[in-house]
């Protein structure tokens, strides 16, 4: 079954009862067993449901793995992954991720005395230095939430499998369409399916996708033990958004690539970051991985905050709005939005300055897109 088949039928069969072509949702908390000792997989929601159950398979079939572990967020998903550690362990993580994530392992995880050290994973000699005795896990995200590095995934499982590291993925900007780091060694990949993968800005998700065995068991543990499901309905609506993630994301890239040129031969623009670009600094690694670049895009304007609060209170078209990957363009500041609990500090150390924008290029026309931004443009 090749990829494209696999996005819009893989694990879904009709519905043997009634021959339905969607799956019904299975909306329920318990379920009758046949007798003490014997049932048929189910005895109750939190541990497992038919719903949910599919769109594991679904995506982990998607993603060229063979375990898929639902949880209610995207960061439910992470804490999750770290649950495999234990005190005194220490990670090894891209040093621009999702401010969330560093919040986590910041403000939370460091209290049970779990270590970690930021590093840009784009370069591996980093990574390589960074690693400690005690180090258990690399932690990668690739592009990075909001600068849009990417990082060598085949130079890190080398790296992981002589240091003998779990290694971990968050995928979410690339999804499974135009990048499948188990192919690369990964242990486990993560995504947010709040983002593309459900793609219509409707409910909160995620998923960690593994070939292993020994990881799947633990997940499914943690799960059934801490409770951190997504709702039969919020899976039902991701299976459906599935459906089209092919030629959803075929239209971002195809998006984001006009707009990213027209964003980097702007006289207001100082920087623009985006992987299809030859002018992004792993450019070279970006096309050898990647089969697409998503619609992601991190750009700075000359005029610096001012010019970037004025630029975002003057869209028409654009969303001023949180979140990413959905088919509406969405625009962010990450200093005050999405990244507004990481120190001032590190940020500005990591390069993620007052005036850096990010923008989630939807699935409109294009050139409403950019005529939008350019009418913004001119208030900045």
């Amino acid at each position: 079954m090749r990829f494209n088949t696999k996005v819009v039928r893989a694990g879904i069969d009709p519905d043997p009862t009634t021959g339905a072509i969607i799956p019904p949702i299975y909306q329920t908390a318990t379920y009758v067993l046949e007798e003490v000792g014997r049932d048929k997989g189910f005895d109750y929601t939190r541990s497992a449901n038919p719903t949910r159950q599919l769109l594991e398979e679904n995506l982990a079939a998607i993603e060229g793995g063979k375990y898929g572990v639902c949880f209610a967020s995207g960061m439910s998903t992470v804490d999750a992954c770290l649950k495999l550690l234990k005190a005194g362990d220490h990670v090894v993580c891209s040093d621009d991720v999702y401010g969330g994530v560093s919040r986590l392992f910041n403000n939370i995880l460091n209290n049970y005395d779990l270590k970690f050290t930021y590093v840009d994973t784009s370069d591996p000699n980093q990574v390589v230095k960074a690693i400690r005795p005690e180090t258990v896990m690399l932690w990668i995200e690739t592009p990075t939430n909001p600068l849009l590095k990417v990082t060598d995934l085949e130079a890190m499982g080398v790296i992981a499998k002589e240091h003998t590291l779990l290694y971990a993925v968050d995928s979410t900007f690339a999804t499974p369409v135009f990048l499948r780091p188990l192919k690369y060694g990964a242990d486990m990949v993560v995504h947010s399916t709040t983002k593309y993968l459900s793609g219509h800005n409707q409910l909160i998700g995620g998923i960690v996708i593994t070939n292993r065995e020994d990881i799947f068991d633990e997940m499914k543990f943690v799960q059934k033990t801490i409770g951190a499901v997504p709702s039969p309905f919020d899976c039902w609506l991701t299976l459906l958004g599935v459906k089209t993630l092919h030629l959803r994301m075929a239209r971002h890239a195809e998006n984001g690539q006009v707009v990213a040129e027209f964003l980097e031969n702007h006289p207001k623009i100082a920087k623009v970051t985006y992987p299809g670009l030859p002018s992004h600094p792993q450019y070279t690694v970006a096309i050898k991985q990647m089969s697409g670049y998503s619609g992601m895009i991190s750009f700075e304007l000359k005029g610096g905050i001012a010019a970037g609060k004025n630029l975002m209170n003057n869209v028409k078209l654009c969303l001023l709005a949180e979140s990413l990957g959905a088919v509406e363009t969405m625009i962010t500041h990450p200093a005050t939005m999405t990244h507004v609990d990481v120190p001032k500090d590190e940020r500005y150390a990591r390069g993620l300055t007052d005036g850096l924008v990010r923008i989630s290029v939807g699935i409109e026309d294009v050139e409403d897109i950019v005529a939008d931004l350019e009418q913004a443009l001119g208030f900045a």
